[in-house]
């Protein structure tokens, strides 16, 4: 089976490459590097002794999607591409509904044109907006969402629905991630945002290598037992895996969207986070308390078990697993994809 991977270079992308590669999947890729670096390609090929094909391309220029679908005969798409950051969507909304919704269409009309059906879609926890209560599970209330970034996964799930059940597509996988961390056990893979991270482990390991000074953490009087936000971190290897079930899954089921929340199950705050990364580094991880980010909710962790159920998936990395593993890549890699070695 061939698959395209959008996105692929990215810090989840390039897991889930590893992943299918390994599981024997052929796959090529396709990204724009606005977020990410070649240098994750090269060293997925280097982890899987395996070579795919590469483009570099913005999903919106149709003219190169339309090539690269000419090029290739893809059974089906796994659709990571999208800018990605809660804050940052806040300030560019514009930049944020432009790049996901437009990309995704644009998407989606290649795949109608090439004939190619199954779709696996990259969504996310924040489809639920504030939730009413946890864990979350997957037939909760959406929305109304806290911020742009969670309009767009909202929005592009409806349009993949609305896509299935007018016949374009024939069977869609929406799998809503709660947090990604950790990184690949060879130190070669791991999260390298190319500016300020906005997520708080990446932030967290370039203060322990010296990259920054301090961790920002972002309002400490919410409603949780130790005033901060709450979050379900899951490790990014035991997410990359779940795109192998449901790729499985899509090749099951015919006219369908099916929904499933990728996460562990627990919630810990971002004080835990610290203590355990911490733990797991033997440094001090030195932080200042700031006001609260904007779109942020309280607290957000996961019910899985629809996808223990029916995928035969669930996570088996704890969160001293997670750190450890963050923490070897960027001790081997302090400045990132970027380093001189």
């Amino acid at each position: 089976m061939s698959v395209l991977v959008t996105g692929g270079a990215g810090y989840i992308g390039s897991h889930t490459c590893v992943e299918l590669l390994d599981a024997g999947y052929d796959i090529a890729v396709v990204d724009n590097y606005s977020n990410s670096s070649p240098e994750s390609l090269r060293r997925v090929k280097e982890i899987t002794g395996r070579e795919f094909p590469v483009y570099e391309a913005d999903l919106r220029d149709e003219e190169a999607l339309d090539r690269i679908f000419s090029e290739n005969r893809f059974d089906s798409v796994i659709h990571f591409a999208g800018l990605k950051s809660v804050g940052e969507s806040v300030a560019h909304p514009i930049e944020y509904y432009g790049n996901n919704i437009g990309s995704t269409l644009s998407l989606c009309r290649q795949m109608k044109k090439h004939g190619v059906k199954k779709f696996v879609f990259s969504s996310s926890a924040t489809v639920y907006g504030t939730p009413k209560e946890v864990p979350i599970r997957e037939d909760a209330p959406l929305g109304p969402t806290t911020n742009p970034y969670g309009e767009t996964k909202l929005m592009i799930e409806r349009i993949l629905d609305d896509t299935r059940k007018s016949g374009a597509l024939g069977s869609v996988i929406i799998l809503r991630y709660f947090n990604p961390i950790g990184a690949h056990e060879s130190g070669l893979l791991g999260e390298d945002p190319n500016e300020i991270p906005n997520n708080l482990l990446p932030y967290i390991t370039q203060v322990s290598v010296g990259r920054l000074k301090k961790l920002s953490v972002y309002g400490n009087d919410y409603d949780t037992p130790d005033g901060p936000c709450i979050r379900d971190y899951i490790h990014v290897v035991d997410l990359a895996k779940a795109h192998i079930k449901a790729l499985e899954r899509a090749e099951t089921v015919k006219d369908v969207t099916e929904v499933y929340n990728v996460g562990t199950g627990k919630g810990y705050s971002v004080f835990e986070i610290i203590r355990a990364f911490e733990k797991a580094s033997g440094k001090k991880i030195p932080y200042k308390v700031t006001g609260r980010r904007p779109g942020d909710v309280a607290v957000s962790y996961s019910d899985p078990s629809l996808a223990r159920k029916v995928l035969g998936w669930e996570a088996e990395y704890d969160i001293d697993r997670m750190c450890r593993d963050a923490y070897r890549w960027q001790t081997m890699n302090p400045s990132g994809y970027r380093n001189d070695n």
